[in-house]
């Protein structure tokens, strides 16, 4: 057995995947008791409309943001890396779940949704948490603010009551058909929004501390009830809400390999998606109450509670930020406060179902276009135009194409920009340089006393050297198949320092081994300095210490100096 085997089955290993959970109940208190019980059931006030609103502005029925928020909920806190994510379904899944509901239905939305859980269970465990993290931050700006745009159209049908007999899904034709069917608006149903709306401003303005959005809902439904105002409802639209979670089991799902090829790119989104948000939210809950998460443990929630989540009829969830917010500011101080807020949504379907379904769904649309406002963050979005031009490319492209094209094809070329940004900076610090007329000798300035003291050595007629700045990968590999060629006659020996270079990767040693065979064309004995270190065991393992001569691979460049300096009195 290898010892990577070794190190997979090991304590250590799996330590990392131990929810917070188990961790905190092992040494609860008494005293968190009424913390969590309090923030739980204030959290679970909170997500109710949310959850509903999600769900409707993702093109499926309000019971099954319920169902998520209370399974997918009740999961992450359970097995989740951080002791307060609050999770359920949120605004970043609204454009790609509404996208693949309109081309393949909620049964391919439970296909990509358990593709999704499996691919993020299989990132905790190859321990890709840390890496998700290093997502540039211009890239999930640029999509999070498409997002926002995307639930602010969609809400203006219900905002103004327009009659519209099929909503585009389109960016430019949905605005078109809303142009077309503007003298069809309602004004009680805009009159109920725009309430609504104030009622939200007036809350959030002088008393912050009240949850606006539940309280905007209730009192626009005892408005609504009150006066009988003909307004559309959850119940008109899509019936009364069940009074219970439906029986655990999967849709009629077809395994076909068309129908799987087509949404494993939908899947890897809502992947991405979930993982980027709920590291991101742990990240600000970390930031708020101290403590550190454990993110591939969390990955690992969030796939086995999105997979839970399709066998209760739920859509994709993941970590929802402002819920974690409120969850620390009420006062949690375990994952219990999240088990808490799922129950309590629990409790409302069981009990208050029929209540619930009189909410207009004007005042959700109002609901929405806040959450909307807060989503889009426009004073990050438009300080980032002083960022590099690059980061700004990134910036627009993850936004237009979100906007305009859909969120799939957003996240997957604005990665490849980045990753091409990243690249041509990593090439702008790396480089080959000469070094042929002066040396500096480090190894003698170590003992000078003088810091401004300098030891320069000459280099001998006949040799040349040069050396590589930073790490030695594809995108610095053809400046050195370019060097011989700069050189006006072939030199008999060839110096290429190497104690700048940090890591090479295979580009790096394939054009290594190039250059070798050219220098060897051209009669050019080549030495290797700076060698040690991951660079010396990485060659090692290429193969290329053999290639080159172990005589001529040197950890310094005195040794490389005196070995040039015999090759050149015996030529």
């Amino acid at each position: 057995m290898s010892p990577t085997f070794f190190s997979f089955i090991s304590k250590q290993y799996w330590c990392e995947f131990v929810p917070k959970s188990w961790l905190l109940f092992r040494q609860y208190q008494k005293a968190w008791c009424k913390k969590d019980l309090f923030a739980g059931v204030t959290v679970g006030i909170v997500a109710l409309p949310l959850a509903m609103a999600f769900a409707i502005a993702s093109g499926v029925r309000p019971e099954q943001g319920l169902f998520t928020a209370i399974i997918a909920g009740f999961l992450i806190s359970l097995f989740g890396g951080s002791r307060v994510q609050i999770g359920g379904p949120t605004g970043a899944f609204v454009v790609i779940v509404f996208d693949v509901v309109q081309r393949h239905g909620y049964t391919g939305l439970a296909i990509a949704t358990l593709l999704a859980g499996v691919i993020l269970i299989v990132m905790a465990l190859c321990r890709l948490g840390t890496l998700i993290k290093y997502i540039p931050y211009p890239l999930t700006t640029g999509f999070t603010t498409g997002i926002a745009v995307l639930i602010f159209s969609s809400q203006i049908k219900d905002f103004f009551g327009l009659s519209l007999m099929q909503e585009p899904s389109g960016f430019i034709q949905k605005w078109g058909a809303f142009f077309s069917a503007r003298h069809s608006w309602n004004p009680m149903t805009f009159a109920v929004a725009l309430g609504t709306l104030i009622v939200i401003l007036l809350l959030r303005k002088y008393i912050p501390r009240v949850p606006w959005g539940i309280a905007a809902i209730v009192l626009a439904t005892l408005v609504c009830s009150i006066f009988h105002l003909p307004v559309e409802t959850i119940a008109t639209r899509f019936g009364e809400i069940p009074h219970s979670l439906p029986v655990p089991s999967l849709p009629a799902i077809s395994l076909e390999w068309g129908i799987i090829q087509n949404l494993i790119p939908d899947a890897i989104t809502i992947a991405l998606l979930a993982g980027i948000e709920s590291l991101l939210s742990a990240v600000v809950a970390d930031g708020m109450m101290g403590g550190r998460h454990k993110s591939n443990c969390e990955l690992l929630a969030q796939g086995i509670a999105n997979i839970g989540s399709v066998y209760f009829g739920g859509i994709p969830a993941t970590g929802a930020i402002a819920r974690t917010a409120t969850n620390i500011k009420t006062g949690a101080v375990t994952p219990l406060a999240g088990m808490v807020h799922a129950a309590t949504l629990f409790v409302v379907l069981l009990c208050l179902s029929p209540v619930v379904s009189q909410i207009p769904l004007a005042a959700l649309s109002a609901v929405l276009i806040m959450v909307a406002w807060n989503m889009s963050e426009v004073s990050h979005f438009t300080h980032l135009f002083k960022a590099p031009i690059g980061d700004v490319g990134v910036l627009l492209c993850a936004f237009f194409l979100t906007v305009f094209v859909n969120l799939t094809v957003a996240v997957e070329v604005g990665m490849i920009l980045a990753a091409f940004l990243f690249m041509k900076r990593m090439s702008d610090l790396s480089g080959v340089v000469s070094m042929s007329a002066i040396l500096v000798d480090e190894e003698a300035l170590k003992e000078v006393e003088d810091p401004d003291a300098i030891v320069k050595k000459q280099v001998p007629l006949g040799v040349e050297v040069y050396e590589i700045n930073g790490p030695f990968f594809f995108g610095v590999a053809d400046s050195l198949k370019d060097v011989l060629q700069q050189l006006e006659k072939p030199p008999l020996v060839f110096i290429l320092r190497m104690r700048k270079v940090p890591v090479i990767d295979a580009s790096g040693m394939h054009a290594l081994k190039e250059f070798y065979y050219k220098c060897h064309k051209d009669k050019t004995v080549l030495i290797l300095s700076g060698v040690r270190g991951a660079t010396a065991q990485a060659i090692a393992k290429f193969g290329l210490d053999q290639l080159v001569g172990l005589e001529n691979i040197f950890p310094h460049i005195d040794p490389a100096l005196r070995r040039a300096q015999k090759l050149v009195e015996t030529s």
